[in-house]
């Protein structure tokens, strides 16, 4: 049983259960009242409680309880290291159940499996604090769609070097985000070196406000994608102008033109080569996709940051509505985005917590009480 000074005295075995009746041998206790020691036993009491599963069966403990009595009249129990007071089940059930929710599980999955009601896990759920750890050299932020009884949005605070989320904030309003930083100690804020975010000006404006001493780095992801969505478009009107067929099979055929033509297979090439030839707006879209992505994948940052500037004058003149908003975008947000060639930080890591935020949610049928989703969420990611 593992149970220290527990031995058992029957086993009965059913179809669904297992329930073991057990005893302790009698020693001398203290006195809660007077601080008296005494062996005097007043009388003995069964108690059943839950223990973790055994072979596949919930496990049903009977213990005989002693109540012992002392000469000032007190009568007491006899305490268990292994029975917390007033609790029907054992202490590393109650830890077992705090493991498993560190797992991508529901809690009525999780009550199932120990045997507990819902009620119990989320009152065992509760009782697990996480504070918050003081800002690293490298802080990430973003937002994700939570739905709980605090706002529509969260806010995530990751530590982009370690890869460790700090902190879940109940919403992404400036105000509530201004009031956070504001509450952390001017010394703490000043050590942030760096403070990586997307194209959301709220985000920068905090950054400037309380981090003064972080170079503002926008994600590599949330930058690359205007140049996807701007060939997307040009694809998307260039389709309206073709007979049925033909839009179709640009339809279908899309990802022939999103993908990075050297990757392509040769048949493929071909394929492209075909489709590009149809319009000159569309080629040099595609001319100007290569190249920017060439620009990102590049290790140089003497390359990337005079490469990145041909790119947007090149496709300011270039004749084709959707890559000039797209240069127009790039040019106020240059010194972000240029910032993310020369430092390589992104929001990667964050980008893979809110992934599992969305499985956590998703198999929760969603989690109303912001404290207990924040605490569920920091505890399936230590």
């Amino acid at each position: 049983m593992n149970l220290e000074d527990v031995f058992i005295k029957k086993v009965v075995h059913a179809d669904h259960y297992v329930r073991i009746f057990i005893e302790t041998n009698p020693t001398i206790q203290t006195c809660p009242h007077c601080g008296a020691q005494t062996k005097r036993i007043h009388d003995y009491r069964y108690q059943e409680f839950k223990d973790l599963p055994f072979q596949m069966k919930y496990t049903f403990l009977v213990l005989k309880k002693r109540r012992y009595v002392c000469t000032c009249g007190k009568r007491f129990t006899e305490k268990y290291p292994f029975l917390p007071t007033y609790q029907r089940r054992t202490l590393r059930l109650s830890y077992k159940i705090i493991d498993l929710l560190r797992n991508l599980v529901s809690i009525k999955s999780v009550a199932e499996t120990m045997n507990v009601s819902v009620s119990t896990v989320t009152r065992l759920l509760d009782t697990v604090n996480y504070t918050t750890p003081s800002l690293p050299e490298c802080l990430s932020i973003d937002e994700f769609k939570g739905n709980t009884d605090t706002g529509k949005y969260q806010c995530i605070l990751t530590d982009a070097k370690k890869h460790r989320i700090l902190d879940i904030l109940p919403d992404r309003t400036q105000s509530h985000l201004s009031s956070y930083f504001r509450n952390i100690k001017r010394a703490e804020r000043h050590r942030v070196k760096f403070f990586i975010c997307d194209m959301w000006m709220p985000y920068v404006d905090l950054a400037r406000a309380y981090l003064p001493n972080a170079t503002i780095i926008i994600d590599k992801y949330h930058f690359i994608r205007y140049v996807t969505w701007a060939i997307e478009n040009v694809r998307k009107r260039l389709q309206k102008t073709m007979p049925t067929g033909l839009r179709k099979y640009y339809k279908r055929s899309r990802k022939l033109i999103l993908t990075r033509y050297k990757k392509l297979r040769e048949e493929n090439k071909k394929a492209c080569d075909l489709m590009l030839l149809y319009n000159d707006d569309l080629r040099k879209a595609h001319y100007l996709k290569e190249w920017f992505y060439a620009i990102c994948q590049n290790e140089k940052y003497s390359y990337q940051r005079t490469s990145f500037w041909d790119w947007v004058k090149t496709a300011e003149k270039s004749g084709i509505p959707e890559f000039e908003e797209c240069a127009k975008t790039y040019r106020n947000w240059s010194e972000g985005i240029l910032n993310a060639f020369k430092y390589k930080y992104t929001n990667g890591p964050t980008e893979g917590y809110n992934n599992k935020i969305k499985v956590l949610k998703r198999i929760s049928f969603g989690v109303r009480n912001f404290k207990r989703f924040r605490t569920r969420i920091i505890h399936c990611s230590i």
